[in-house]
């Protein structure tokens, strides 16, 4: 589906040369204040004028809410890209501070496929830093100007893009007392709503295998809290388990054959992690306690959980077996929801004081708290793919209030609210698709 554009006036092999060595252009430290976004000249795409510029204002939107680029305002551009396969006069690019040129074409077969191609340049230098093609059925054209943002992304920033990926969250329409909650399914920028479930019962906590095609989720249909396998292939939905008490808060192995989740018997829960394969279950931890929201470290070594064995929710660590259970955070406050980075660097989390709720990062070893953003009430954070972008939802006070979706990023300056056609909350990022 993807593959190395061929020669621009030259042969391939010497175009590829002329690209130098794959290290970022943009320099960027994620922890350290404010970033100055990058400009960039994103020229219309050639092609049918309304899904060519379609396609345009997806890369523009995905590149400039991540924060790190500034496209260009198109009504100051001089010259009229006329196509792609010719240099373009980077003398009309350059007194526009753009730092780097992307153009691109989009054509539809007619037999149900399009195909795009793109070029990305080096405004100053006059050389070429990528270019690729992309194939895809029509009726996933957007995903075709998101693998294109993705690249420009990685190529500029030296990080994997985030733009072709899916959220999947709880829906929430209706008065804030008889609040309807279903299971919805949205691209990574609000767009392409599909909707899972009926809202005839409570749903919670959804969250994506590592391939995809599967989620999990906690249902309470038959009258108390019960793990569902859901497949976004088909749509067939089975309870993981017929175990004793209460189960919820799932979670999927790196690996995809496993689960782990609270299991809730009397006044306590405790984590439990299950084979997919053989559904044997092996309990992790045994407290008078509320131990719950597991989650695996990208390395499938350790699971972080949370828990008031102590007397207030804190985050804990032990390793996948159980061992070594060890408390993690240690400031003022009560502490839930930790979800593990997909780098393996940092744990998010969201963290209660008198003020209000606070999303964070700390490290595995407990050292280096930082607070991202703050508000009324904040929770449920979850990590973009390249784990450097964290959304959570915010729920606003007041009767008529509800809970939206919003991203961050590591810098804590980068915030945006994702725009869904009604309330959101517990949302759970998917995996790049391709």
């Amino acid at each position: 589906m993807r593959r190395i554009l061929g020669a621009l006036l030259f042969t391939t092999s010497v175009i590829l040369g002329a690209t130098g060595p794959a290290h970022a252009v943009v320099e960027v430290d994620i922890t350290q204040g404010q970033i100055q976004p990058m400009p960039i000249a994103i020229a219309p795409f050639l092609g049918d004028s309304q899904l060519a510029g379609d396609i345009t204002q997806i890369v523009s939107d995905d590149l400039e809410g991540s924060g790190f680029f500034k496209p260009v305002d198109r009504q100051a551009f001089i010259e009229r890209i006329a196509s792609i396969d010719a240099y373009p006069r980077f003398e009309n690019w350059r007194p526009l501070n753009a730092q780097a040129l992307a153009v691109g074409s989009v054509a539809d077969d007619g037999n149900g496929k399009i195909q795009a191609k793109f070029r990305l340049w080096d405004v100053f230098s006059g050389k070429q830093l990528t270019g690729e093609q992309f194939t895809m059925t029509s009726n996933n054209w957007r995903r075709i100007g998101h693998m294109i943002a993705d690249s420009i992304y990685e190529r500029l920033s030296g990080e994997k893009g985030y733009f072709d990926t899916r959220i999947v969250f709880v829906d929430e329409s209706g008065p804030k007392d008889k609040r309807v909650k279903r299971l919805a399914l949205m691209d990574q920028d609000g767009k392409n709503l599909r909707v899972l479930t009926k809202g005839q019962s409570l749903v919670l906590t959804p969250r994506f295998s590592p391939n995809n095609q599967e989620i999990t989720y906690t249902s309470y249909e038959k009258g108390q809290p019960r793990v569902i396998r859901y497949n976004l292939v088909n749509s067939r939905q089975e309870e993981v388990s017929d175990l004793p008490g209460m189960t919820f808060a799932p979670r999927f192995s790196p690996d995809g054959q496993r689960i782990v989740m609270s299991i809730q018997q009397g006044g306590n829960s405790n984590i439990y992690e299950m084979d997919l394969r053989t559904r044997q279950t092996v309990r992790l931890t045994a407290t008078n306690a509320l131990d719950t929201a597991p989650c695996y470290s990208p390395d499938a070594r350790q699971i972080t959980f949370e828990s008031d064995r102590e007397g207030s929710q804190q985050i804990y660590v032990m390793n996948t077996d159980g061992t070594s259970q060890r408390r993690l955070s240690s400031g003022e406050g009560s502490y839930s929801t930790p979800v593990w980075s997909p780098r393996g660097d940092l744990i998010a989390f969201t963290k209660r004081t008198a003020s209000g709720f606070l999303i964070g990062v700390i490290r595995p070893d407990g050292s280096g708290e930082r607070i991202l953003t703050e508000g009324y009430h904040n929770e449920g954070p979850t990590w973009a793919p390249n784990g450097r972008v964290i959304m959570f939802f915010r729920e606003a006070p007041g009767a008529e209030g509800g809970a939206h979706l919003y991203t961050i990023d590591l810098t804590g300056y980068n915030e945006r609210r994702i725009t869904t056609p009604a309330f959101a909350s517990d949302p759970a990022w998917s995996p790049l698709l391709n």
